[in-house]
């Protein structure tokens, strides 16, 4: 059975298909013709085993524990739990304090916003953790490998991307920009710089 069957029978993405390979909790055969993966029922089941404990937010490791007979699905369910009760108390505790903001009809301007973290900084000290957004606030962003900026080099010398574009990705002056002509080359010291720290571009 190939990807796209199993994807379609189990209802789970090739994208996931592959990273769950790569962790080691599936290990399909290979064809020893031509190399390609091949899929039989032991596989689709371990999938659908996957897909129930994932939608749980069963761990990996847990997970791989259970494959592997360490743990059996009950060890694992209690110590889920475990995990699971102290997220829901981290919830309520995040609730209440929510729910004390939302009886304050006041603008945003006017809150109390030292005495509130300084507030939470003590629940925290006693063993809540808030779910801090901020912390995918700087996963924004991600960077282009070198040799995609190679490739965008290459397409803008061939006259492919506009001078303005190549600006926006990271780049130096374009062919047509000081220095360079029709048949010009953008200036190396740019295009150095550019391939060294990658084209920043929007996250997922």
């Amino acid at each position: 059975m190939k990807i796209n069957e199993v994807e379609a029978q189990v209802g789970i993405t090739k994208k996931n298909i592959r990273f769950y390979e790569d962790q080691g909790l599936l290990k399909p055969h290979r064809n020893s013709q031509n190399g390609y993966r091949e899929y039989g029922p032991r596989e689709v089941e371990q999938l659908k085993q996957i897909k129930l404990l994932r939608k749980l937010g069963v761990p990996i490791e847990e997970i791989r524990q259970m494959q592997s007979g360490t743990h059996t699905v009950g060890d694992g369910m209690r110590r889920h739990l475990i995990s699971l009760e102290r997220e829901r108390r981290n919830l309520e505790h995040s609730m209440e304090l929510c729910r004390t903001l939302k009886d304050r009809e006041q603008q945003l301007d006017d809150l109390e916003t030292d005495e509130l973290l300084s507030q939470m900084e003590v629940m925290e000290r006693e063993g809540t953790t808030f779910l801090n957004r901020q912390r995918e606030d700087t996963k924004r962003v991600r960077y282009v490998a070198p040799a995609v900026v190679t490739v965008l080099t290459v397409l803008l010398m061939a006259g492919l991307i506009p001078d303005a574009l190549w600006l926006r990705l990271g780049g130096g002056p374009g062919p047509h920009a000081s220095g360079g002509g029709p048949g010009g080359h953008p200036r190396r010291g740019h295009l150095r710089s550019a391939a060294g720290r990658g084209a920043a571009v929007p996250g997922d």
